[in-house]
């Protein structure tokens, strides 16, 4: 049985309102095993006995029939999302800049998102972790105003690509480590 992060797009914001309690009620009746949500934000371990495609279209389909909305996940392996934190040249805490990872479900959408970026904003800190993931910094307090941030908030993203904080994707990776192998 595989360990996995599954990390929900756009909930909590925009009129989503998923509470953690509700959401693993959702994925207790799912057949996952060890199943914890992180800070109340769409980031969900677990461990399930199949590939993470399955599990990716298994969760969208139940978060789609439960709670009505377009439900997008990223989901990774405890083992591919510590590969891509380990890659991060940037540190979690900085008095200065917020360390985010940008993860994605189709990396030619994160290939067309990195050119976008490229183009808006040609000197801003960023760094492809994996095909699956990139590194990007912004200053604290600027997030949304960053050129990152707008492009990759952009509708066209939404079923492939969500952002977290540096720091949430260490809890995440912690929280991994725990769930038994």
């Amino acid at each position: 049985m595989g360990r996995y992060a599954v990390l929900l797009r756009g909930v909590n914001v925009g009129g989503v309102t998923v509470r953690s309690a509700d959401l693993r009620a959702l994925l207790a009746e799912l057949p996952l095993s060890d199943v914890s949500t992180l800070l109340a934000s769409g980031n969900v371990v677990c461990r399930y006995d199949g590939d993470a495609r399955a599990l990716k279209e298994l969760v969208e389909a139940a978060l789609r029939e439960r709670f009505g909305y377009d439900a997008w996940v990223v989901v990774l392996t405890a083992e591919r999302l510590a590969e891509l934190l380990d890659a991060c040249p940037y540190p979690a805490d900085s008095e200065t800049h917020q360390t985010y990872v940008t993860v994605t479900s189709d990396p030619a959408r994160l290939d067309e998102l990195d050119e976008a970026i490229a183009e808006a904003a040609p000197d801003a800190p960023r760094v492809r972790l994996g095909p699956e993931a990139a590194a990007w910094q912004a200053v604290v307090g600027g997030t949304l105003d960053d050129p990152q941030s707008k492009a990759g908030s952009k509708p066209r993203y939404k079923p492939w690509i969500t952002d977290r904080n540096l720091r949430t994707m260490l809890k995440i990776r912690a929280a991994l480590e725990k769930l038994p192998a």
